[in-house]
């Protein structure tokens, strides 16, 4: 499978990123064995320099490594914002760490806003993604604001990006591929700067409208169609799909969460 946009890119060279690189490159490998046919579109939109935000929707468990493809044209290593507990993995949560990424903690968020604060300060991307969880009707659930309060804070470009195709390989519920090359779509959109005196909820909106301009593109131009009734999981109900309406994909979240919240009090029980 080729690059995307062609050509190995060059990451800036520094110690801290070597994981980071090795990483990038391990990733690559498996997206060439799963044969995934990606396009990226609208790279050059991502900053080559300064910090800047890329917001990205969340459908899959590969849309970190595949929001990261936006920024590649330009030489930029994302430090996405990630739920607290991927840091609790072993080893991976070691290589987090190692790539700067940005623990979240559900009931204490202003400490991963002040950490993200800290990477913008030092001129990084922040990868944020602002619906928090997996979406299961595969539809832009609503934002939270920490990313339009990021980048109004600093003054930084919001950079919109969509990835559709990714939740077909492996995402919640079990759901994953049961073939080799799916087609993956990754659209960059224009950046724009909040002032610092902008609402912060239309800013929040506007982002979310221009995500969705992106969003239906992408799933509008998609080269791929089910090939069975079974395989209508992946398209949202809009569309024509199996996946669960806004309210009932918010009921399963729900009850998700309760899960994982029981399973973490049994683990404290045991200790």
């Amino acid at each position: 499978m080729p690059e995307p946009n062609g050509g190995a890119r060059r990451y800036p060279a520094s110690v801290p990123d070597l994981t980071y690189r090795g990483v990038v490159a391990a990733t690559w490998r498996v997206f060439r064995l799963l044969d995934l046919r990606i396009t990226v579109e609208g790279d050059e939109r991502v900053p080559a320099r300064g910090a800047a935000v890329l917001v990205c929707n969340h459908t899959g468990y590969l849309d970190f490594a595949l929001a990261g493809l936006a920024a590649r044209r330009s030489d930029r290593l994302v430090r996405f914002m990630a739920k607290s507990g991927t840091f609790d993995v072993p080893v991976l949560g070691a290589a987090m760490r190692a790539m700067r990424h940005v623990p979240v903690d559900r009931l204490q968020g202003a400490g991963a806003y002040r950490r993200a604060s800290r990477e913008l300060e030092r001129g990084e991307v922040v990868g944020v993604f602002p619906e928090a969880t997996i979406s299961r009707s595969w539809s832009l659930k609503p934002f939270r604001p920490g990313a339009a309060a990021l980048a109004r804070a600093h003054g930084v470009p919001l950079v919109p990006v969509v990835v559709w195709g990714g939740h077909r390989v492996l995402t919640v519920d079990g759901r994953r591929a049961t073939r080799r090359g799916i087609p993956v779509t990754v659209l960059v959109g224009e950046p724009f700067v909040p002032g610092p005196t902008d609402d912060l909820d239309a800013v929040g909106t506007e982002l979310r409208t221009r995500m969705q301009a992106l969003l239906d593109r992408a799933q509008g131009a998609y080269p791929d169609v089910p090939r069975h009734d079974a395989d209508r999981w992946w398209l949202p109900a809009a569309l024509g799909g199996t996946a669960p309406a806004a309210d009932e994909a918010a009921r399963l979240d729900a009850a998700a969460l309760d899960r994982l919240a029981a399973r973490t009090a049994r683990r404290g029980g045991r200790r």
